[in-house]
């Protein structure tokens, strides 16, 4: 299932409960879909919601924000403002990400995070220890953490509850674009531009303890799909499955196309995975079908190697990295201006 967008789409997010996904446009707009089995997306609404792009949307009980620095809410069914922060910021919104129901945290181009009351809508937390953007943010909810990736190649943990940054790593040679925890909360993997995957063990963020050197180009988003494998998403528009300790791709599960792969999402369901990439097509995948086509080639696989007795696994991983302070560099797109949607939705611009 796919659909074309009229200009380059920044970001997607599911609904929480209904076959609704919605994305965030570099014109600032929003799109609302309703997707269902053996059909295409249907687009319920395009609504301008910021004067500059939207590069985050997340469901939540409402709310958006952008990169002219404004948070807006917006209604799910029509796709009409209902309340908007002026200045939540004072650079462009790159990141959101849903922390409760009632609290979302936003990331922005100068490395700034702020945790937001939607009730209230007043901020709450203020950390900023980052030198650059905030290219990702995940949230540990067994300890209230924000953990979050920057520009400036470093990961930062910020705690809720003491409204402290309690740890920050070292400066990578890459920008650190993208974040996932993995093995029960115990690592944390990071997408690099130049392919590489940064492994930290919780608890000791100074310094990456693997670093896997598995993709060939930029890894710009990454889901974890159980605690043992993620997908990713990359630069050469292919998404693929990804092993975590043992390190290894898997395989590729799909080819979006041959343009980055800004973002994906599961549905609420997790029946679908959704993409969005440079090329303005939204694309929403049979998750277990993908998963069913990997299973069978790995089947194949096993049964050649049988035959063939060859033993390369095609990996290469480094486990004594050096870490030094690379120099900054230049903005992408994730670095731009950004807006996204929540439940009812909240994006940033």
């Amino acid at each position: 299932m796919e659909a074309l967008h009229e200009e380059m789409p920044f970001d997607l997010a599911f609904h929480p409960s209904s076959p609704l996904v919605a994305t965030s446009l570099i014109t600032g707009e929003l799109y609302l879909f309703r997707y269902a089995a053996e059909s295409q997306p249907e687009r319920l609404f395009a609504a301008k919601a910021h004067k500059e792009s939207c590069r985050a949307v997340r469901f939540v009980e409402s709310g958006n924000g952008s990169a002219d620095c404004s948070i807006l809410a917006s209604d799910v069914e029509t796709g009409k403002p209902i309340a908007r922060l002026e200045d939540a910021h004072e650079n462009g919104i790159n990141r959101l990400v849903c922390l409760t129901e009632t609290t979302v945290a936003s990331g922005d181009d100068e490395g700034c995070i702020k945790v937001w009351d939607t009730r209230e809508r007043s901020c709450c937390n203020n950390f900023h220890c980052h030198e650059d953007y905030i290219s990702d943010m995940t949230y540990v909810s067994d300890s209230d953490q924000i953990l979050a990736t920057s520009g400036d190649g470093t990961l930062s943990v910020s705690n809720l509850r003491r409204n402290k940054v309690k740890s920050q790593s070292e400066f990578s040679e890459d920008e650190l674009l993208s974040v996932v925890v993995m093995k029960n909360g115990k690592k944390v993997v990071c997408g690099t531009p130049s392919g590489a995957l940064l492994l930290y063990s919780w608890g000791f963020f100074k310094d990456c303890s693997d670093r896997f050197l598995g993709h060939a180009q930029s890894v710009d988003t990454m889901l974890k799909l159980d605690e043992e494998t993620l997908i990713s998403g990359a630069s050469d528009g292919v998404i693929r499955l990804v092993g975590i300790l043992p390190n290894r791709i898997i395989q590729p599960l799909a080819e979006h196309s041959e343009y980055p792969i800004e973002a994906l999402a599961f549905s609420n369901d997790r029946n679908y995975l959704g993409s969005i990439s440079h090329d303005k097509m939204l694309k929403l995948w049979d998750l277990q079908d993908l998963l069913n086509r990997q299973q069978l080639v790995q089947d194949d696989k096993l049964g050649e190697q049988d035959s063939d007795d060859s033993d390369d696994d095609g990996m290469d991983v480094d486990m004594d990295p050096n870490s030094s302070k690379g120099s900054r560099s230049t903005k992408t797109s994730k670095g731009q201006s950004s807006d996204r949607p929540t439940s009812d939705f909240f994006a940033d611009l």
